[in-house]
């Protein structure tokens, strides 16, 4: 009788479920739709969230966000951390499975307190709303602003940078996101007035700079200028008459001195790497000096890259 019982449950759970309920689903949606309790509460459903199943448990930050999706209420939306995250902007802090989803709603609802979520109340003439693949999400500015607090000043210059930047090939950012000027994020600080981190945001807004692509970029300045030396042009076109030559990611023009960031694709795509050593010769054949540089240069290793900078500039100034 046990082997028969437990053959009869195990049927139970093989039970297919309707189509349109997709992975992830609300215990309502899945009820609307005719499953019954026995079949929502089977161990082969995994419940991420209170009042959600999912027919697998979500591993990447995108599936978190497509399991939790289904259960937010009209008036709520992703903010702080999980916003960034959503709109692609480079966060200090690594996504962790443990990592709660953050949620807004207005002052006059009561957050959401359960496992995995972290709600606050956000007033709504301080965001904008938009979609991010499907996903309700406060616009940028307001993704920034609602994580500063735990951010230091180098890394909110970094995120600023994404937010300024209009480069299509920036790692990671959402395509069609809306464009901000420092003179945006000026307005938005006068909105908000005083929050936690506006501090930090306010250090940061001055040593932000528009066309950075990549958050190596902002990394690699921002240790010349912490380390006395000028502060590079960011994306400098060189050109040969009306031929542009180059477009280097750090430069000091007047000295005809690149420093460009190797990052792995330029090591793996054969393709970049023909074209990184074309756009050196070109270079050199200008009379410019050529610094490349690797995560190492950042690390253990900025010492000599410094020291690197350094003779190359005097090279120039003596």
């Amino acid at each position: 009788m046990r082997a028969a019982f437990g053959h009869h449950i195990g049927m139970r759970h093989r039970i297919a479920l309707p189509a349109h309920l997709g992975q992830s689903f609300t215990l309502q949606q899945a009820s609307a739709a005719g499953v019954g309790r026995w079949r929502r509460d089977t161990v082969d459903l995994h419940r991420p969230f209170r009042g959600i199943r999912s027919t697998s448990a979500p591993q990447t930050f995108a599936e978190t966000i497509a399991c939790h999706r289904p259960g937010l209420k009209a008036d709520q939306l992703y903010v702080g951390r999980t916003a960034v995250r959503l709109w692609g902007m480079p966060h200090p802090k690594a996504w962790s499975p443990k990592e709660p989803v953050e949620i807004a709603v207005p002052p006059d609802r009561t957050p959401p307190r359960t496992a995995g979520v972290k709600g606050r109340r956000v007033a709504a003439h301080r965001f904008t709303t938009c979609r991010v693949d499907g996903s309700p999400v406060v616009d940028p500015i307001t993704a920034l602003f609602s994580c500063a607090q735990e951010l230091a000043v180098d890394e909110a210059v970094i995120l600023l940078d994404a937010l300024m930047t209009s480069a299509s090939n920036y790692p990671d950012l959402q395509p069609g996101r809306p464009i901000v000027s420092a003179a945006d994020v000026e307005e938005r600080l006068a909105i908000w007035r005083s929050f936690p981190g506006h501090r930090t945001i306010r250090a940061a807004l001055s040593r932000a700079r528009p066309g950075v692509e990549s958050p190596k970029e902002s990394e690699t300045r921002m240790l010349l200028v912490s380390s006395g030396l000028p502060e590079p042009v960011v994306q400098y076109e060189v050109r040969d008459r009306q031929r542009v030559i180059a477009r280097v990611d750090l430069a000091y023009p007047e000295l005809r001195i690149a420093i460009e960031y190797e990052g792995d694709g330029h090591r793996s795509s054969k393709d970049q790497w023909r074209r990184d050593i074309q756009r050196q010769r070109e270079l050199e054949d200008r009379g410019w000096i050529v610094i490349r540089l690797t995560q190492q240069d950042l690390g253990a290793g900025s010492r000599a890259l410094l020291s690197r900078i350094r003779r190359a500039i005097l090279s120039r100034t003596a």
